[in-house]
C-alpha cells in the first residue's frame, strides 16, 4: 500500500486478462470514518484487505465504498466486500447506482462481447451485479467524511455515472477513467459512453486547479503541470 498523503492510500492495481483498478483510502485514520474509493477486479479482495491490514488500516474503520463508475475493474469486489465487511455501505452516481439496483448490469460489462468473457473466465452469473445502494450521489454534491470535504462532480462520457472526487484543500482529484497521467483518457465506446461528453467533462475539469491526479490507472500524478487537463483535451479533442 502506498501512502500517498496523511489522507489518501493507495492499493495499486494488479492487472491480468483485464485491467485492475487502483483503490483508495481517504479520511484522517484518525477519525475512524474511512471510505475506499471503487473496489477493484472480481477475484481482487483477499489480496486488497490483507494489503489494507499490513498497511496499518483497520478495516472496521471503512465505513463506505464510493464508486467512480461501475465497469467490472472497479466494481468486481463489491459482492466480496458486501459478503466481508456488511456494515460498508455502498454509494454511487444515481444513473449507475439506479441500473445496479434494477440489475441492469450492462454497465458492468459494457457490451455483449466483454460480458461473455468476463462471465467465462471469473465463472460469473447474470444477476451477480444486481446491488442495493445505499447512496445515491449527485454531480454537486459535498462529502464531509472522515474529516475532508470531497465535492462531487459528474463527468459522464467513459461512463454514464461516472464521478470525480475533488478536495479543494489539496486540490485532489479522483477522476476515475475520464483521465489518467501521460496525456490518456479512458475509452469512451462502452454501454452508456459518449465521445461528446468525454470532451465536455474534460472541459470542465481542464478548469479546476488541480495539483494532484490520482486516476483509475497507471501512474499518479504529483504537482500536476498547469494546463495539464487542457493539454490532454487539446490532444483528444480531434477524435472526440
Amino acid at each position: 500500500m502506498h501512502k500517498v498523503s496523511e489522507e489518501i492510500f493507495m492499493i495499486p492495481g494488479k492487472d491480468e486478462m483485464i485491467p485492475d483498478c487502483h483503490v483508495y483510502i481517504i479520511g484522517i485514520p484518525g477519525s475512524k470514518d474511512l471510505t475506499m474509493i471503487d473496489a477493484g477486479l472480481v477475484g481482487k479482495w483477499k489480496s486488497k484487505i490483507r494489503t489494507i491490514r499490513q498497511g496499518g488500516i483497520d478495516p472496521e474503520d471503512i465505513k463506505r465504498v464510493i464508486m467512480t463508475h461501475t465497469h467490472l475493474d472497479h466494481s468486481g469486489c463489491l459482492p466480496e466486500i458486501q459478503r466481508d465487511m456488511p456494515w460498508v455501505e455502498l454509494w454511487a452516481h444515481v444513473v449507475e447506482g439506479t441500473q445496479l439496483e434494477e440489475g441492469d448490469e450492462r454497465t458492468v460489462y459494457g457490451m455483449a462481447m466483454l460480458k461473455s468473457m468476463c462471465q467465462g473466465q471469473y465463472m460469473l452469473k447474470d444477476g451477480d451485479y444486481k446491488l442495493k445502494i445505499d447512496r445515491m450521489l449527485y454531480g454537486g454534491d459535498e462529502l464531509n467524511i472522515g474529516g475532508m470535504t470531497w465535492k462531487v462532480i459528474h463527468i459522464p462520457g467513459h461512463s454514464a455515472g461516472s464521478i470525480g472526487l475533488y478536495d479543494a484543500a489539496t486540490k485532489t482529484l479522483i477522476p476515475g477513467d475520464v483521465i489518467y497521467a501521460d496525456h490518456a483518457i479512458g475509452r469512451y465506446d462502452l454501454h452508456g459512453a459518449d465521445a461528446e461528453q468525454h470532451l465536455n467533462s474534460l472541459t470542465l475539469l481542464s478548469e479546476m486547479n488541480v495539483k494532484m491526479l490520482l486516476p483509475g490507472h497507471n501512474s499518479i500524478m504529483n504537482n500536476v503541470p498547469d494546463g495539464y487537463i487542457r493539454e490532454t483535451l487539446e490532444y483528444w479533442k480531434g477524435y472526440l
